[in-house]
């Protein structure tokens, strides 16, 4: 029994990392989303968030085998993040030109709005990352009788609480880099940047997706994709840091 539970202890550590990991660039989507919202609302937004966040997680668990055959909800969610990130970047090199002319202040999205964004984007990412638990979870031995979503008991458990716990980190993650952002205004377009590299990583999900497989089914799982991708992701924010830095040194 010890052994079983020393088990059970391993994975969920393992789960609790690769959701940190997973939550680190979900974490810069979300920072982006709220924080055009004045300082007091982006703390309510990202709690709102969190909470829808909780209950989207325990009944995906329930629903995971039918939510994978939707690859629409990546595709979306690709879609999404993929306009955000071209919008802005747009936006930005035509404000740049158009320094003599007066310009209207941009409508942005209001507070309920912005909730609904952030538990549409919640949800996009979290049918990967449940997928990744799932595939870990399952290789436990079975603890106790009975089964949770067709999923035994104990293991249910040690999905749910990775999960949660990588909700969370996201959560106190997205409140730094809001903080980051207010610091160093222009780290925004990095910021952006980044969030359509995850789009791109949401669309390549979508593409290898089995119902479709545009791609090969195992390559966006592949080691070389996802070295790719966080080399890609580190330069990206690395690059806006010392512009960031540099930028605030000429302004002094």
């Amino acid at each position: 029994m010890e052994t079983i539970l020393l088990e059970y202890a391993w994975v969920l550590v393992v789960l609790i990392v690769l959701e940190g990991l997973l939550a680190a660039d979900n974490a810069v989507v979300m920072a982006v989303m709220v924080k055009h919202l004045p300082k007091h609302q982006q703390q309510k937004a990202l709690l709102y968030g969190l909470v829808g966040a909780f209950i989207f997680r325990f009944a995906a668990l329930f629903l995971i085998t039918v939510l994978v055959n939707f690859w629409q909800i990546q595709a979306i969610g690709a879609a999404y993040l993929l306009f955000m990130s071209i919008k802005h970047i747009y936006d930005s090199r035509k404000g740049s030109g158009d320094d003599d002319e007066i310009k209207e202040p941009k409508k942005q999205s209001g507070f309920w709005m912005t909730v609904l964004k952030v538990e549409l984007a919640d949800i996009a990412f979290a049918v990967d990352s449940i997928l990744a638990a799932v595939a870990i979870a399952v290789t436990l031995p079975h603890l106790g009788g009975f089964d949770i979503g067709g999923i035994n008991a104990g293991q249910f458990a040690v999905m749910f609480l990775g999960g949660i716990i990588g909700v969370i980190m996201m959560r106190f993650a997205a409140r730094w880099f809001v903080t980051v952002l207010e610091k160093y205004p222009s780290l925004e377009t990095a910021a952006f940047l980044i969030v359509g590299w995850v789009g791109v990583k949401l669309a390549v999900l979508t593409l290898g997706h089995e119902k479709l497989e545009i791609i090969p089914h195992t390559f966006p799982h592949s080691t070389g994709w996802k070295i790719t991708f966080w080399v890609v992701l580190i330069a990206i924010a690395l690059g806006g840091y010392l512009i960031g830095v540099k930028n605030q040194k000429k302004n002094v």
